[in-house]
């Protein structure tokens, strides 16, 4: 399929009147970047200049829409996905971004399928739709501009992917309901199929769906023999086997993709969903996760939660220095409160699913 050229690059300007300091979410946790959150509504012209970066960076990788703005039905709908984008100040660019849609806002079509990125290519079930899709932050079209993916661009590309997950953990805490980060992990049909099986295998072994809460509409099939690839994934230890992993991608001269390398270190209890072929997008092969916003690894934790709380709590005593009589003393509060609606928002929640079960009890 040919591919349509790039519209033009938005004025630097237009971008700046957009991206207003009532749209910044956050100051990066590092990089010196900053994080914007708008839609069509607020920002249309900062999202055409995101729908031409989208489609650079996945042309670049090998996938893309192959259009000139990759802007879609998703980008545009009545409750649209919301554009995390990560700012670099000093070059006056977007360098990154992510895009999400909240649990509560998700609506489903005339078949049933909700219109996610996931309903797209996972059929939901019953359990996930009413237990966790309320709670859930659904992620997609992640993407660090090319000149931002090498370590030779300094300090602001060492920490652009980083800084990604500082606007996700920034919307989490301004919204106690949510409980669950869902998204897909992507790698392109160029990664040598050997690669891929082992990935795959690495992926469904450590990170299980018990429940089969998703399942693809077009799945991928390992080819390689099990029997073989026990031979390699030899360890039960989640460490162990990662390394023994990335000795053997290494041998066949590639390694872990970098967004799928962040997502596996995330949580350890991270579930994943089994693997599909994105066809709309460069035949993508696209594998569903899901992590526990409370199981997130410690080092995400402090990274990119607690330094929100304290950006927030430098903010309101820049504001209010009565608040508290120190800035640790405000920050503990802030969490303390936080954590306590959230306790509140799981008991609600399982309460709910309790008396669901109750009553189908009584009807079985």
């Amino acid at each position: 399929m040919e591919k349509e050229p790039l519209i033009d690059p938005i004025p630097v300007e237009v971008l700046k009147s957009e991206l207003t300091p009532a749209r910044k979410l956050r100051d990066t946790n590092k990089g010196h970047n900053e994080i914007y959150v708008v839609d069509w509504r607020s920002a249309p012209n900062t999202l055409r200049e995101i729908g031409r970066l989208r489609e650079l960076t996945f042309r670049t990788a090998g996938g893309g829409a192959g259009v000139a703005c990759d802007i879609d039905e998703m980008d545009l709908m009545e409750k649209p996905y919301q554009q995390i984008i990560v700012w670099d100040p000093d070059a006056e660019a977007i360098i990154g971004g992510y895009c999400y849609i909240l649990g509560p806002d998700v609506t489903f079509d005339e078949e049933g399928h909700a219109r996610t990125a996931v309903g797209h290519m996972f059929h939901m079930s019953k359990k996930y739709i009413e237990e966790y899709l309320p709670h859930t932050m659904e992620l997609r079209r992640a993407f660090v501009v090319p000149d931002y993916q090498s370590s030779k661009a300094g300090a602001k590309a060492l920490f652009a992917l980083d800084n990604l997950w500082d606007g996700i953990a920034a919307v989490m805490l301004e919204h106690p309901d949510i409980m669950y980060f869902v998204g897909k992990m992507s790698f392109y049909k160029d990664f040598p199929a050997p690669a891929r099986d082992l990935l795959l295998y690495f992926i469904r072994k450590h990170f299980p769906d018990p429940d089969n809460l998703l399942t693809p509409m077009d799945p991928v099939k390992i080819e390689t023999a099990p029997a073989i690839l026990d031979l390699v994934l030899k360890d039960d230890d989640f460490k162990d086997d990662y390394r023994n992993l990335k000795d053997a991608l290494k041998k066949l001269g590639t390694g872990i993709p970098p967004m799928i390398n962040t997502y596996i270190n995330a949580s350890p209890t991270m579930r994943t969903f089994g693997t599909g072929i994105f066809r709309e997008f460069g035949d993508v092969y696209d594998t569903c996760i899901m992590i526990a916003v409370d199981e997130m690894s410690e080092d995400k934790r402090v990274r990119h939660i607690d330094s929100y709380i304290r950006e927030t709590a430098v903010k309101l005593l820049g504001r209010f220095p009565w608040l508290s009589k120190s800035q640790s003393d405000l920050e503990m509060r802030i969490a303390d409160h936080w954590r306590l609606r959230r306790l509140r928002r799981v008991e609600a929640r399982n309460r709910r699913i309790f008396s669901k079960k109750k009553q189908k009890g009584r009807k079985g």
